[in-house]
């Protein structure tokens, strides 16, 4: 070896997966905190049996001091995972070592028994299964944070920029005049629409015994003042998570709800991405990636600043959405009571998009938060078109006053052609030649020189851009700044 590494500890730790190499998504995805998660399950339950006095006082204790993850080795349990096909087994050997070796009495007295209280009537996947919607929990939570976060600095955006001016596009070309806070707001629309459904998702417990029947928790139970269902929704509520009325070994639903939730939260991400890569494009210069030292950085060409940020969002937009099909193949391939390999395709999946999305939340935070914002290379571009652009008010607005019926098809025939004769002139005249043909086409008495200004007008032919952006950010309060206080002058005031 050629670093001072000890060896076996070499892991993944993101090399080739930038958008999620951080401390944070290793401490909240990486193997020992899925170890943490599997230790906090066979403890919880241990405090569960303790209480229904169906393990001995004290051994809950006990369970508790050994579920410590930094006694454990992830690489070593890892490759003994082979030998039954899953990480519970080999860690299960290792906790009641542990748990052997604590509990023992002073000077020789006896211990207290919480070897009992280990794993009794559970089968693997029931820890693995209720382990992994820990580990989602908890990443869920730290990802709904980064996103309030990215949120609220778009519900700043859009409405600091309410009246910015801009120009909207479809299938590549400019369509019509638009503003960048009716962008922003749309952004945020997606964004706040995605994550409130993955905020309001169940995550549940899963404790059915070896075949999905609960025959040992019944066993277990016999002749006592509870039953299996009471342990279950006890260590539901023990871990934070949700009850349920029956085991769901191979009804994955909720595990797909939960990669639909995340890539759906994801998808949102790459839309705000993609746009913001070709809006910082040199040629479009409408916004610009937040600099910080040593960011957007090129090995060969000193002067380029790479929207990195955006890269990198983009890139967990575009794996998501095979790993979230990666929990659907395996759910409908889940066969008898409990299933073979489908289950443990299952895991690096959910693993990975939690991670994906996790890493791209904190990065699409700190761009939405330090976004720059060109008003003047919106109005540029906007410009581009020239009055072209306002040919659709123009012509709902004029056609019927060129029909002889009214009905206006006559005169957008003939609005048509002033757009299609300006087409045919060279780019940088057609500004003047769509005016003067206009001109020429609508007699003055038909319509004045200052309602033609109006009508050519970018700010005339916004629609409701900004009442949507208004109800847009009204329709997810929790996802919005509060409102900023305003003085009696109507000066706000933070």
């Amino acid at each position: 070896m050629t670093t001072s590494q000890p060896a076996g500890s070499d892991g993944d730790v993101g090399l080739l997966s930038p958008v999620s190499a951080s401390p944070l998504v290793a401490a909240l995805t990486g193997d020992r905190a899925v170890l943490a998660a599997i230790l906090a399950v066979e403890a919880g339950w241990a405090a569960v049996l303790e209480k229904h006095d169906l393990a001995p006082a004290g051994s809950a204790a006990v369970v508790a001091h050994a579920a410590d993850a930094s006694r454990y080795d992830p690489a070593g349990i890892a490759v003994r995972a082979q030998g039954g096909g899953n990480p519970v087994i080999p860690l299960l050997a290792d906790l009641r070592a542990q748990v052997k070796a604590l509990d023992t009495g002073s000077a020789g007295a006896p211990g207290v028994g919480a070897l009992r209280a280990v794993h009794t009537s559970l089968t693997s996947q029931d820890v693995l299964d209720t382990a992994l919607m820990l580990l989602a929990r908890n990443t869920v939570s730290a990802l709904l944070a980064d996103v309030k976060g990215t949120t609220a600095a778009l519900a700043r955006l859009a409405e600091q920029h309410a009246e910015t001016l801009c120009v909207g596009r479809s299938l590549t070309q400019h369509s019509l005049p638009f503003t960048f806070g009716l962008k922003a707001a749309q952004w945020f629309h997606g964004l706040a629409a995605a994550a409130r459904r993955l905020e309001v998702l169940q995550l549940p417990v899963q404790t059915g015994g070896a075949a999905g029947t609960l025959a040992a928790g019944t066993v277990l139970t016999a002749g006592s003042a509870t039953d299996p269902f009471a342990l279950s929704d006890d260590l539901a509520s023990q871990l934070g998570l949700a009850a349920i009325p029956a085991p769901w070994h191979t009804n994955r639903l909720a595990v797909t709800s939960l990669g639909d939730s995340l890539a759906g939260v994801v998808d949102a991400f790459g839309k705000i991405a993609s746009d913001v890569l070709f809006l910082s494009r040199p040629e479009v210069a409408e916004v610009a990636e937040p600099r910080a030292p040593g960011r957007g950085v090129s090995s060969a060409m000193p002067q380029k600043q790479n929207p990195v940020l955006s890269v990198l969002v983009r890139s967990a937009a575009l794996q998501a959405p095979a790993l979230a099909a990666q929990l659907h193949l395996a759910a409908a391939t889940f066969n008898d009571e409990r299933p073979d390999g489908a289950w443990h395709s299952e895991w690096p999946a959910l693993r990975q998009l939690l991670a994906l999305a996790l890493g791209a939340a904190g990065h699409l935070r700190e761009l939405a938060e330090g976004l720059q914002v060109f008003p003047e290379g919106m109005r540029r571009n906007l410009d581009l078109s020239g009055p072209l652009l306002l040919s659709e008010g123009v012509t709902a607005a004029v056609a019927p006053l060129l029909s002889a019926d009214g009905s206006g098809a006559d005169g957008k025939q003939q609005l048509q052609t002033v757009v299609d004769r300006t087409l045919q002139a060279p780019a940088d005249e057609q500004a003047d030649t769509y005016r003067r043909l206009l001109r020429e086409a609508v007699p003055a008495d038909t319509l004045s020189d200052a309602r033609l200004e109006e009508l050519l007008n970018p700010a005339s032919y916004l629609g409701e851009a900004a009442g949507i952006s208004r109800r847009i950010l009204a329709a997810f309060p929790d996802f919005a700044p509060t409102p900023t206080e305003k003085d009696g002058n109507g000066d706000s005031r933070g």
